[in-house]
């Protein structure tokens, strides 16, 4: 508000702005609040760079927490085994696998895989294979005549944990179409597991395995006061 006084004109302040609860006029409640953001920004800002150099941490509030609402695990059956597990092998193979695509060469399309796969494989015996004559005890109890059935080869276990890819090549056009596919290794491990299989059946797993069951019931038989002879 501009007033005259002797001949010289007079600006009133007061009028520059209205005050604010009768202390700050708006301008300086506007500075008020910039220098208290500013003040913020800088103490998260040193908080943050605490965190960052170690000298405390920084909880996180978005973190993860994964819930387990799971029902819990229920006996369904128990089945009775007579198998002796006599020996365990354990193998390891590479397998090389390629799929190639005719009459395109193998920088556009195809893929080759380098697997090092570990498994093992049990030889165990079923006793409930015994059939009726394959015992034969002597008339005074001190002999036993023993026919056991043959060693058999059960299922490869694959080390999923020592078990990975060795390498992978891929041409240009595959890779583009696997970005759009989910990768499907399953086929790759079925064919581990029949390597595996072959690999043990080649392998003297079997020898091992009877020698171990021969051994095995010579002595609980020897602490019984029964001498064992095995026949084929």
């Amino acid at each position: 508000m501009a007033t005259k006084e002797h001949g010289k004109l007079k600006v009133d302040m007061s009028a520059a702005g209205p005050r604010v609860g009768g202390e700050f006029t708006f301008g300086q409640l506007v500075k008020l609040v910039v220098a208290l953001i500013a003040a913020a920004a800088i103490g998260i800002a040193a908080f943050v760079g605490l965190g960052v150099f170690g000298l405390f941490s920084i909880p996180n509030i978005f973190k993860t927490e994964r819930i387990d609402r799971s029902a819990p695990p229920v006996l369904k059956s128990i089945e009775d085994l007579a198998e002796f597990r006599a020996a365990v092998g354990n193998f390891e193979v590479v397998l090389d696998i390629e799929d190639d695509v005719n009459n395109l060469p193998d920088f556009l399309a195809g893929e080759r895989n380098l697997y090092v796969v570990t498994g093992t494989v049990d030889a165990y015996v079923d006793f409930s294979g015994l059939a009726k004559g394959d015992i034969t005890l002597s008339e005074d109890g001190t002999k036993a005549t023993i026919r056991l059935p043959e060693v058999e080869l059960g299922e490869p276990n694959l080390d999923h944990e020592n078990t990975y890819r060795y390498e992978n090549d891929r041409g240009l056009l595959t890779r583009v179409g696997d970005a759009f596919s989910a990768e499907d290794d399953s086929t790759l491990f079925v064919e581990a597991e029949d390597k595996l299989a072959t690999a043990a059946e080649a392998s003297e797993l079997k020898e091992q395995a009877l020698s171990n069951t021969k051994d095995t019931l010579g002595s609980i038989c020897k602490a019984l006061g029964v001498e064992a002879t095995f026949v084929d």
